[in-house]
């Protein structure tokens, strides 16, 4: 594969600098997420402006919802926050997360039953430089110390304790060769993350079938309330053709009983979460590995979107590779998880890519709210380091054979830092003390711009 670099960005961009002037600021700002998101507003603008008045609501909150802006910062070549010390032909185009921040990180039941705690939310997966998954989640710990008052020596401490960890952890995997293997589990993961998992291993399937379906008639259908969408006959039929498309897409190695699979129900869903506003979803109630009701299985049919990091890196391998965005979302996920879910999979429906996969009820994300002290956050930082070093550096048996990774990612970080692990840690948290401030700035100038009016097509008054 061809070296994936950063497409050039306008190195005058204006932020880059202290004291630009802030209408430069304010028509970059909302010209990269007018850029990004335009199709999307134009589908679907209410749920935008509600997207966009979640945003508005904090910085991390606009800071998890402007994912593209991050990247058009970051992949300008001429800018100061991106760090060509770092990086090399190998590992600009490694697997990344491609929005990962302190958020994105709970449990999930693993393909062999084990409860873990990991990354999640692979919407915006694709091939980059290893350092900005680092990058991105950094500045979001420096943002969450910044709701929680604390001061500055704390959060660079914070951030060390991430980017350590990170560092021991590709190092074992250098050594060991266990990058499959290892995972954060209840025998292995400490403080918080180990009671997320505690509370994860209390749910039950039946609870989310009972929150989500009823029985009629002996046998189970979902409710009807105002989150689903009853669809007409020629949609739903064309979402049960698409279906069994997906059907294909489910490795061998992961099929399941010959019972599972048989489609009962479907109903519209709208996107879920702030990334997915627009994003047209469905669920699908499948049969379980048995007749009965308590084991049925539902699945969420989602579009894929244009990833982030795939607007500022030029990876025409890639682009080739991938059939569509659900197809690169389910590919990039099985690439980032040692044991994936085994519903994952992708379909087509009126000519656009969807990923499936399952509704799990043992998804449980960590509550920050609960974390106020620094030696607190600390353990759990230290985890959500190793957990980023993980999707980075396994190597997936259930990943097809692609031409678009093919050397060990540990081997490669480890050789490009090449001695400079120090001097790494503390750019790092240079980079997100700045770039965390830099990400409050612009928040108040993106309020300031939405109350206006002055996004388009996104009129904050509009019914």
């Amino acid at each position: 594969m061809g070296l994936v670099t950063p497409r050039p960005v306008d190195s005058t961009v204006p932020g880059k600098g202290r004291g630009v002037d802030d209408s430069a600021r304010v028509r970059h700002v909302v010209g990269v997420l007018e850029g990004a998101f335009a199709d999307l507003m134009a589908a679907d603008p209410v749920a935008f402006r509600k997207r966009f008045r979640t945003m508005a609501g904090d910085p991390f909150a606009f800071y998890r919802g402007s994912a593209p802006l991050f990247y058009a910062d970051v992949a300008d070549s001429g800018g100061r926050w991106c760090d060509e010390r770092w990086v090399d032909e190998r590992t600009r185009r490694v697997w990344i997360q491609g929005d990962l921040h302190a958020e994105n990180f709970g449990t999930s039941m693993d393909g062999q039953g084990v409860l873990v705690f990991d990354v999640t939310d692979f919407d915006e997966a694709y091939l980059g430089c290893w350092t900005w998954d680092l990058q991105r989640l950094a500045a979001s710990v420096a943002l969450l110390g910044w709701t929680k008052a604390l001061p500055d020596a704390d959060i660079t401490r914070l951030v060390t304790v991430l980017a350590e960890a990170y560092l021991e952890q590709v190092e074992r995997f250098v050594t060991h060769g266990d990058d499959h293997e290892w995972a954060l589990r209840l025998d292995t993961a400490t403080g918080a993350v180990r009671d997320v998992l505690l509370e994860a291993q209390l749910a039950t399937r039946v609870a989310l079938l009972d929150r989500a379906t009823v029985v009629d008639d002996h046998e189970r259908v979902f409710r009807h309330d105002p989150s689903v969408r009853v669809l007409e006959d020629a949609e739903r039929e064309a979402v049960e053709r698409a279906y069994g498309d997906y059907l294909q897409t489910v490795p061998e190695a992961k099929r399941l009983s010959s019972l599972t699979y048989r489609l009962k129900d479907v109903v519209g869903k709208s996107g879920l979460g702030i990334g997915s506003a627009g994003l047209p979803a469905y669920n699908l109630l499948v049969e379980g590995h048995t007749q009965a009701l308590e084991n049925d299985v539902v699945l969420t049919m989602k579009q894929g979107a244009v990833a982030a990091p795939s607007r500022v890196v030029d990876a025409p391998e890639a682009r080739r590779y991938f059939s569509h965005h659900g197809h690169r979302t389910a590919v990039s996920q099985r690439a980032l998880q040692a044991h994936a879910d085994p519903w994952l999979g992708w379909c087509e429906l009126d000519g656009v890519g969807f990923v499936v996969s399952e509704y799990s009820p043992y998804e449980v994300e960590l509550d920050w709210a609960g974390l106020t002290e620094t030696d607190e956050m600390a353990e759990v930082l230290a985890q959500l380091g190793r957990a980023t070093a993980k999707v980075h550096c396994v190597s997936d048996v259930d990943l097809p054979e692609t031409p678009l990774v093919e050397f060990q990612t540990e081997e490669a970080i480890r050789e490009v830092l090449d001695g400079r692990e120090e001097a790494f840690v503390a750019a790092l948290a240079e980079f997100a003390g700045e770039y965390a401030q830099q990400v409050r700035r612009d928040h108040a100038l993106f309020v300031d711009a939405f109350r206006a009016g002055d996004v388009a097509g996104l009129r904050p008054t509009a019914s």
